[in-house]
Order: structure tokens, then sequence, then C-alpha cells
């Protein structure tokens, strides 16, 4: 399939030129500028493309609860994020998306550090591209490091034209 390149893909495209150890780290600082609040959680950006999306956390202070693993705050933004720079990588940049719902079950206690990994398939890349408004359910799978998945999640992304009609 070919990717039409928006303003986000066209940032990982060059940071993908940079040596690999640095593209994480610039990638997370990037984002984190088109979304103030990401930078301040310690998110960090594994990899990135059209069709699927790896962030992750540490298990460190300052995003812990009380019995010292992942806060659920924490987690379920790890899982809205992943789904939500997936969808950004695909969206238009005449279209605005946002996220309609979020459904986040804890299944279980988490262990250590976490994993998000967001897809979207060719049909709904083909659906951000071709119609101005529409809807769709990403794909997201959240792991701990004992690569069990501690929460179930279902992120709706909607997406408007930027223009409203006269």
């Amino acid at each position: 399939m070919d990717y039409q390149k928006n303003s986000m893909s066209r940032i990982a495209d060059k940071v993908g030129k940079l040596p690999v150890g640095l593209r994480s780290r610039v990638l997370s600082l990037l984002f984190g500028r088109l979304v103030p609040f990401l930078a301040t959680s310690g998110l960090r950006f594994e990899q990135v493309d059209h069709t699927k999306l790896t962030v992750s956390i540490r298990n460190q202070r300052k995003v812990q609860n009380h019995i010292k693993g992942v806060h659920a705050a924490a987690m379920a933004l790890l899982a809205e994020t992943a789904s939500g720079f997936v969808v950004g990588m695909n969206v238009p940049d005449d279209k605005l998306m946002l996220l309609k719902s979020m459904k986040v079950n804890y299944t279980k206690r988490s262990q250590g550090d976490m994993r998000a990994v967001a897809t979207l398939s060719d049909a709904q890349i083909r659906d951000l591209y071709h119609i101005d408004k529409g809807e769709t359910l990403v794909e997201v799978t959240v792991t701990d490091e004992s690569g069990e998945s501690p929460i179930q999640c279902e992120m709706v992304w909607v997406w408007i034209p930027k223009k409203r009609p006269q």
C-alpha cells in the first residue's frame, strides 16, 4: 500500500535517518512537543510506522501506584498514546483526530515495565485517507515485563475535517 505523508509521518521519517541509538529519545522529545502532556509522562516511542506503533513506560517512581506498580492511569495513557499516534501517522493534515471512547479493563496486577503495541490494517488506513469523517477501533495490546497483558483495551478514534462546513 502507498502511504500518504502527513506532518507526523514526515517527523518520523526524518528521525528514522538518525543513528538507531538516538531515534527513540528524539521521537519521544518531538512527539512530546506535539502533545505537551506526553513530555511529563516518561513514555518512550520505540517503533513508529504507518501500521504499527510501539510505546513503552518504565516502572519508575513518578508513574507508580501505592503498591509500586505502574499506575492505572499511566497504563491507560500508554494504550491511548500508542493507538492515537498510529492513527496520527495516517490521518491527513486537513483532518482532526479525536479519541471518542476508551475502555480499559484491569485484569491482573502488572509486573515491571510496560509496552503497548497498536496496529492498523490497510483497510483502516484507506478509510482515513478516503472518508472525510469516520471512526475506527484501534487494536492495542499492553504487556508487562512478564509478557502478560494486565489490561485489555478498546480505543475508538474519530476523524473529522479541520475546517467546518460553511
